[in-house]
């Protein structure tokens, strides 16, 4: 008899999925990632496609509020050499206009930026945590 050639082995790679426990486990609660929902929690700790996405969507919207904040303060602090070099005289001006023109606007910029990088992060734990 001829003998014939095993059988290839073929592997599957993708990302890991968990089988659903017995239906009494899901009714009593211990398996809550088993109802046909994943949270996003878990998405993120497994590192899974959408996990991902919910990581870059904070970065994302992160890096739009720290770009948002550098275009105003360029916008303020940018002109300010162009302001000085027309009126050369104006030495006591320049100084007013640095020491203290500039710094309320700081301040109230670097107070905006605080307050909306922590709503983006309430946001997103709001997100995670399913609340």
């Amino acid at each position: 008899m001829p003998q014939e050639p095993a059988e290839r082995r073929v592997v599957v790679t993708g990302p890991p999925r968990r089988a659903l426990p017995h239906a009494r486990h899901r009714s009593r609660g211990r398996y809550p990632h088993t109802s046909g929902y994943y949270r996003p929690r878990t998405e993120i700790d497994e590192q899974t496609t959408l996990g991902h996405t919910y990581v870059r969507s904070l970065m994302r919207i992160q890096l739009r509020t720290g770009l948002t904040v550098f275009a105003v303060l360029a916008l303020l602090v940018g002109p300010l050499p162009l302001v000085f070099a027309a009126a050369p005289d104006a030495r006591r001006l320049e100084w007013a206009v640095l020491g203290f023109g500039l710094y309320p606007p700081l301040v109230l910029l670097a107070r905006w930026y605080v307050r909306r990088a922590e709503r983006n992060e309430r946001d997103f734990v709001r997100l995670v945590e399913d609340r």
